[in-house]
């Protein structure tokens, strides 16, 4: 089967609804016990036979018990209480050997190591996508006669015929229509330039979705709804891995240099967290534990921002604020030197040659005046409204991609987009240049309006519209696809356009400023208006508040402007709240159907446990397990069976007094190793959870098989009449994967996250079956 033509095109990881099938019907079960058991009785000797050697899985740890199968969700409470195990042992052997001290200290120094080959990596790989696209990007446009692999900028700096307004002009430098026509300006030539942007803009992005589609299909999109998901203890095999990395890398030079309307930031963030991945695997106690590593990834991901943009402290933020489900103190500090290693081995490289982090670093120092407060708020509104807008139209473009056949080619899709965005981008100046420029650039100078301005004021309104309708079709397409950079041109492109209204305002009716702005000053500046409005639509796009404006203060260098760009960005806020909740990364989320419960999603229902556990009343009765009257042919029987990842254990089948729970992966794996490793163990064995041999066991009979090591003795319970919003808390902050329903010390039942995340649903309106994985 080709498996990428398996995949969900509406989902921009690549995970496909198809492969539900995989994952089980039940949500994967169990709560993490950090009790242990007592080795094996040795019951044979009781009953004068030969002893045989008891397999427990405390005493003699299997290969596989305790560890996770893809598209499940990890159990936090468990794999903290390992790693609370692991450290007491540690701490213990440190008091009685130099050895062991040493080896305690370099515990503990392990994770500041990790952080910093994570942000030596990153910002390693950010340095080379960052030149790599620039020179791609130029190489469109023209070559360099110096050397081919110089871009446009470089291939200058050594003339002797540049000079500072024309910094960009140099015999060295020849664009398309030169080298072909030798003549730069006609008919002729520019056909000959349009046509050659069109071919690297369809080979560039070719390359792309074929390598994507051919090595790893997981490396398109963004990356950060599933990045979100991961965090929040789903397992996704393969999404970080060492494949995913080095096509994404490659694909997101190419997808960038295509012209295509997309950022590298969101990208950049699955890039990092790749690297945090892989180096985990350095470490034993990342390696071997699923949330210590998650705290490793929630700091990668302010990595991924931090060489985005060039701002350190944004991203430890935006992690906090946008992506990160269990973010601890001490992961704050490991952020924050992640972010500064990173940020420093970016500056280091220097890609774009100008000292800074970022290519188009802006400075902006002309006070602003409280009158420019109403236009900041307007900008505000728009950007809200444009972000509820958005979402709502990509998510319905993505389901459309999803259930038509428009989903079964996407290389055709990506050639057609393109084609599309080279053939209307190429005429206009304010299209064709990148999106970053496009929201620093200040070409529109103070001065009275005439024909250029008015000219340049067109093709602005119609690059807002290029980029607006663009932008929707183009996310979610099988090529790695940021966000960031089209949400904020958008802005940009709508800042430009008030900012040079208000100007002309200013420089004709001086009085309406009440001696504010007196004639002849530069009053109001544009690229101002524009980095506010940029921040308004990327706010209105992702309901990013703190973070944004970090990150753009950390961008454009003034502290001054920090009023405004909060006033615009908690007004986008307010706006695109108004009409729905959930941002564009939520919205792909609940699209993909991944079990993602939101923390910020309230729960204002007055359902109670009973109403939502399984089994219902017309469901068949809860599959469970008893302590010790089951045989090995019976539990096996009763795995084959079901479909579910876990079952509870209980005292007999008529009391149904609960005694803890057993994952379906530890139980198969146990019995496995117990058919090979302990003599005598057949179908007629009993499988015991307890300590001790029932006295019903015959003399005769085989050996039994005990595995009290596995079972989870304290899982997580709540009575019947609990209020699901308790419940619902219950799951968050712990991060349950599922819990038992009792009455009266009895089993009832089970609620599971894909229970709860089906009853949100039902409750909104939604349908309950778009939750496809547990």
């Amino acid at each position: 089967m080709n498996f990428f033509c398996a995949l969900n095109p509406a989902d921009e990881s690549g995970v496909s609804s198809t492969l539900y099938s995989l994952t089980g019907g039940l949500e994967e079960c169990s709560s993490s016990s950090s009790s242990t058991s007592a080795a094996a009785a040795t019951s044979s000797t009781m009953n004068g036979t030969i002893p045989t050697k008891l397999v427990d899985p405390v005493d003699d740890p299997l290969p596989g018990v305790g560890t996770y199968e893809d598209f499940n969700t990890i159990d936090w409470v468990r794999e903290k209480s390992k790693d609370r195990d692991r450290h007491r042992e540690i701490t213990n052997k440190s008091r009685h050997s130099t050895m062991a001290l040493l080896l305690s200290i370099s515990d503990a120094f392990s994770g500041w190591l990790l952080m910093l080959l994570v942000g030596l990596k990153t910002g390693a790989i950010a340095g080379g996508i960052d030149i790599a696209a620039h020179w791609l990007t130029d190489m469109k446009e023209g070559v360099c006669l110096n050397g081919f692999w110089f871009n446009h900028e470089h291939c200058c700096w050594t003339s002797n015929e540049t000079t500072f307004q024309e910094r960009d002009r140099c015999p060295q430098w020849k664009s398309w229509a030169e080298l072909v026509a030798g003549s730069s300006s006609g008919p002729f030539p520019y056909f000959i330039n349009y046509m050659m942007y069109m071919f690297w803009a369809l080979l560039f992005s070719f390359l792309a979705v074929s390598l994507v589609r051919a090595f790893a299909p997981y490396a398109c999109g963004s990356g950060i709804p599933e990045i979100k998901t991961i965090l929040s203890g789903f397992i996704i095999r393969g999404y970080l891995g060492k494949w995913t990395l080095i096509i994404k890398t490659i694909t997101l030079v190419l997808a960038v240099s295509s012209g295509l309307s997309l950022g590298k930031e969101g990208p950049l963030v699955h890039v990092a967290c790749c690297c945090a991945n892989i180096l985990c695997h350095l470490f034993p106690k990342y390696r071997k534990n699923e949330a210590k590593r998650r705290e490793v990834l929630s700091a990668a991901a302010a990595v991924g921002v931090s060489v985005a943009f060039g701002a350190p402290i944004g991203g430890v933020l935006f992690s906090l604020e946008e992506v990160s489900y269990y973010f601890p103190l001490k992961t704050l500090w490991r952020s924050f030197f992640a972010a500064l290693v990173a940020a420093f081995t970016l500056r280091s490289i220097n890609p774009f040659g100008n000292s800074r982090l970022v290519l188009f670093y802006v400075e902006f120092h002309a006070p602003w005046h409280l009158v420019e407060l109403a236009p900041f708020i307007l900008l505000g509104i728009f950007g809200g409204l444009w972000g509820a807008l958005f979402i709502k139209a990509n998510i319905a473009w993505c389901k459309r991609r999803k259930s038509t056949r428009l989903g079964h080619y996407p290389v055709i899709e990506v050639l057609v987009v393109t084609a599309i965005t080279g053939l209307l981008a190429f005429p206009n100046s304010y299209t064709r240049m990148s999106g970053l420029h496009i929201i620093v650039g200040n070409s529109l100078g103070d001065r009275a309006a005439g024909q250029g301005l008015y000219t340049a004021l067109w093709q602005l309104a119609l690059a807002l519209l290029f980029k607006m309708l663009i932008t929707v079709i183009t996310f979610g397409m099988k090529v790695p696809s940021g966000l960031f950079i089209p949400s904020m041109a958008v802005g940009a492109i709508a800042g430009r356009l008030l900012g040079v209204g208000m100007e002309q305002l200013a420089y004709y009716n001086h009085d309406w400023f009440n001696g504010w702005c007196s004639p002849g000053a530069d009053c109001i500046t544009p690229g101002l208006y524009a980095m506010v409005g940029a921040a308004a639509c990327l706010g209105g796009v992702t309901r990013m508040t703190v973070s944004l404006v970090v990150i753009m203060f950390e961008l454009t260098g003034g502290l001054e402007y920090i009023v405004p760009l909060m006033a615009a960005t908690m007004t986008s806020k307010w706006v695109a709240d108004a009409f729905g909740k959930e941002g564009i990364y939520e919205a792909h989320i609940r699209l993909n159907g991944y079990p993602f419960l939101e923390p910020k999603e309230e729960f204002d229902h007055s359902s109670l446990a009973v109403d939502v556990m399984r089994p219902r009343r017309s469901d068949p009765a809860l599959a469970v397990l008893t302590q010790e009257s089951m045989t090995v042919e019976e539990v096996e029987t009763l795995v084959e069976s079901t479909h579910y990842s876990g079952f509870p254990v209980v005292v007999s089948q008529e009391s149904q007094r609960l005694v803890g729970f057993v994952l379906r992966r530890d139980l198969l794996i146990s019995i496995d190793n117990a058919r090979k490793r302990q003599e005598g163990v057949v179908g007629a064995s009993h499988v015991l959870f307890t300590d001790h041999t029932p006295a019903a066991v015959a003399p005769e009979a085989p050996p039994p098989l005990r595995l009290r090591g596995i079972l989870d003795l304290s899982p997580f319970t709540v009575t019947d009449h609990t209020p699901m919003d308790i419940t619902v808390d219950i799951f968050r902050k712990l991060g349950l994967r599922q819990c038992l329903v009792t009455h009266n010390g009895r089993l009832l039942g089970i609620i599971t996250k894909k229970d709860i995340l089906k009853h949100m649903a039902q409750m909104s309106n939604r349908d309950p079956e778009s939750i496809l994985f547990n």
